[in-house]
């Protein structure tokens, strides 16, 4: 691949052409080098094959604004990082001052680097005393990422206020799909239409937080799944955030993002640099294009999982705070039994930890309720041939414990005033040398003294008057800077220990703890009718095997409702598969049905694991349709919800997406003897014998689903005939 270096004065002259043509993955983006002040990306999209450079030029010609009566002399453009010198009146990309002087940026390209598929800009502003980096690629699974560097060139400080990654929309993205929530019930789908004006969601809570959006998305009207140009972002970045798409009357639309930053939280001294999180966006025609990209990207990474999935027992909802040792050792020896190859003890073996409100920080072993310490139960679990697991929350204090009475100081507070508490907890400040050395140490003690080999690592409370005693100012981007480099450095000393991002379920899903993390948990809620929506909404950005999925017991803790067995484990069935139960008393019937689901689970985890998530638009909103295709689209699985009472009875036929269209398949019910509901009605006729059909003829005619009950699934199982 070519690289090529412009430098930029009056004109830029790039491979005899003023355009910058990425392309990979089959994602083309054109990028005018020319301005006015920053280059300007022209499209962003559907691959361009190879245009000549006359080509190139004429495109970028066809997209310049004309002027209009009322409005400025020169029409502003969209840059790549907008700004008002240029004449642009929406929302700017950089916010800041010198002590409120120096208040507008006019930054200018002065060089720029390339190659087929990345490029680099550099910008100065000799007034103002800034330099800029832009850095933009597109990688081989399609998806455009981006970050910003500012520099301070001057000899005072310059107080920034925002630093945003802002990329162009097209014309046709006229509905906005973002998610909120809250705990229990993180990613609930929200849509409305992009009209003109800003649509903004911010975190203020130390952590993205489980109303936070994973992506912001923009497309043709009603796009889904299946179907609907459509592009989005996502801030890779664990503490306070930004998310926007504006749209103005000059009819300019764009996405933004960025880290929300504090007052006074980030001060660059002379010489000083910041750098934006990484941007990841991606575009489809359809959200499972879109998201499939995503989940490419990160399984090209080298710090992607690459070993099976372990099957997970945790033990919050079998035993809460109750560590008795007769106990938990039967429940590990029922763990074995059904195949479990991973054993996590939750909360409740530290120091003084009986219950929520004391504890937290004191991470030695509670010798009043462990007096031979872990040892004797981590000897029955890895004798019974499972790793074990330890849960912690090392980010987190209990005003009554010994941490906060002997170093108020470490605790992150506001003009020497502890924040209001969440969860009886406070919150440590890991920027605090003095902590993280203590955190450091205590954690690297517990991995030294006993072989643990995963930890869940939970984070309980939102952040308010999140201050550090040390600077007196805000902090929780240095938190977020110094829980990476703990992550990393607990992982260097003790290689092939893997990670759980927990906070109070899904309060902390997003691509920058990932990169230090294995997986994230996904809702403290596990009531699969709720994990449903949950689950395909956070699959927009995570793929299955990152996304811990655990069969709750017959009653949820977190609703109330009672589910069979098959409910429970199917939905559970696509992601990283666990189990949240008391199994120490199951009946042979139940003991036997849990095996065949652990077995399912462990013959197709490859598949879903490495395989394409596809979710299915199906018009009745009684039917959730979900599956998991091959990546040489070979074979697949589809599971077939019933989340409520049908209008239609029997639903409608049921389509099967993702297929090879002039592949023939054969298609059958794994789990026939839970479907069916009696009441009269005849065999369904395809599951009586062998059933071959195209994926085209499945993708749009599809076949006749079985009756259920609500609340009740069915599982397909599609090979290449």
């Amino acid at each position: 691949m070519s690289h090529h270096s412009v430098v930029v004065n009056n004109s830029v002259v790039v491979n005899n052409s003023a355009v910058v043509h990425l392309r990979n993955g089959g994602t083309s983006v054109l990028v005018d080098p020319s301005g006015p002040g920053l280059p300007v990306i022209v499209h962003w999209g559907a691959d361009l094959g190879s245009p000549d450079a006359a080509d190139l030029d004429a495109i970028v010609l066809a997209t310049l604004p004309q002027r209009v009566s009322g409005g400025l002399d020169v029409p502003a453009r969209l840059g790549l990082l907008p700004q008002e010198s240029t004449g642009w009146q929406g929302t700017p990309g950089l916010t800041g001052s010198r002590a409120g002087r120096f208040f507008s940026p006019a930054l200018v390209t002065t060089a720029i680097e390339h190659t087929g598929n990345t490029l680099t800009a550099h910008a100065t502003d000799d007034i103002n005393r800034l330099a800029l980096r832009i850095d933009l690629a597109v990688d081989a699974a399609g998806v455009l990422s981006s970050s910003l560097t500012l520099t301070n060139t001057g000899d005072d400080d310059y107080d920034l206020v925002d630093l945003c990654v802002t990329l162009p929309l097209p014309a046709s993205a006229t509905e906005i799909l973002d998610t909120t929530g809250r705990h229990l019930r993180e990613r609930s789908p929200q849509r409305h239409a992009f009209t003109q004006g800003r649509h903004q969601r911010d975190s203020r809570k130390g952590r993205p937080g489980a109303d936070a959006t994973l992506l912001l998305a923009a497309g043709t009207p009603g796009f889904g799944f299946e179907s609907g140009l459509v592009h989005a972002v996502h801030l890779a970045f664990s503490g306070n955030h930004r998310l926007a798409a504006e749209k103005l009357v000059t009819g300019s639309a764009f996405l933004q993002a960025g880290e929300l930053l504090a007052a006074g939280e980030i001060r660059l001294a002379p010489g000083a640099g910041y750098s934006t999180p990484t941007v990841i966006a991606s575009w489809g025609d359809g959200l499972n294009e879109l998201s499939a990209r995503i989940h490419t990207r990160l399984r090209s990474r080298d710090v992607h999982p690459r070993t099976p999935r372990p099957v997970t027992l945790n033990t919050w909802e079998a035993v809460y705070f109750d560590h008795d040792l007769g106990r938990l050792t039967a429940l590990a020896q029922a763990a074995a039994r059904v195949g479990v190859e991973r054993y996590v003890l939750d909360d409740g073996w530290f120091l003084g930890r009986r219950d929520d409100t004391a504890g937290l920080g004191d991470w030695v072993v509670d010798a009043d309720v462990w007096p031979d310490g872990l040892g004797p139960l981590i000897d029955t679990v890895t004798g019974l041939g499972m790793q074990f697991g330890l849960w912690v929350e090392p980010e987190m204090v209990n005003p009554d414990s010994d941490l906060a009475r002997a170093h108020p100081d470490w605790l992150l507070q506001a003009a020497e005033r502890l924040p209001v508490e969440g969860r009886q907890q406070q919150v440590l400040d890991l920027s605090h040398p003095d902590a993280y050395a203590y955190i450091l140490a205590s954690l690297d003690a517990l991995l030294v003294e006993y072989p643990i080999g995963y930890l869940k690592w939970d984070h309980n409370r939102d952040l308010v008057d999140a201050g550090s005693t040390r600077t007196g100012t805000a902090a929780v981007h240095d938190n977020v800077v110094a829980l990476y480099a703990l992550l990393d450095e607990l992982k260097a000393r003790h290689p092939g220990l893997e990670i759980e991002s927990c906070a109070s379920g899904g309060a902390r899903v997003d691509l920058g703890i990932l990169d230090h993390t294995d997986r994230i948990w996904t809702s403290d809620c596990i009531d699969p009718i709720e994990r449903l929506t949950i689950q395909k909404y956070t699959g927009l950005l995570v793929p299955y095997e990152l996304m811990g999925a655990h069969i709750s017991g017959p009653e949820s803790h977190s609703t109330g409702r009672r589910h069979d067995l098959s409910l429970r484990a199917g939905v559970a069935l696509f992601g990283h598969l666990g189990i949240e139960w008391d199994i120490s008393a199951l009946s042979a019937a139940e003991e036997t049905e849990l095996i065949s689901w652990i077995e399912l689970y462990k013959a197709n985890r490859a598949l879903f694991h490495t395989g394409t998530s596809v979710h299915v638009d199906h018009a009745d909103p009684a039917v959730d349709l979900r599956g998991v295709v091959a990546a040489d689209r070979s074979e697949a699985m589809f599971v077939f919800s019933l989340v409520a009472s049908s209008a239609a009875y029997p639903v409608g036929p049921l389509r099967f997406t993702g297929l090879a269209d002039d592949t023939r398949y054969s298609v059958r019910l794994v789990n026939r003897e839970h479907t069916g509901v009696g009441n009269g009605q005849s065999p369904l006729v395809w599951a009586e014998k062998p059933l071959t059909l195209t994926g085209r003829a499945l993708r749009t005619i599809g076949l006749q689903g079985p009756v259920l009950f609500p609340e009740h699934l069915a599982v397909f199982q599609i090979t290449s005939a």
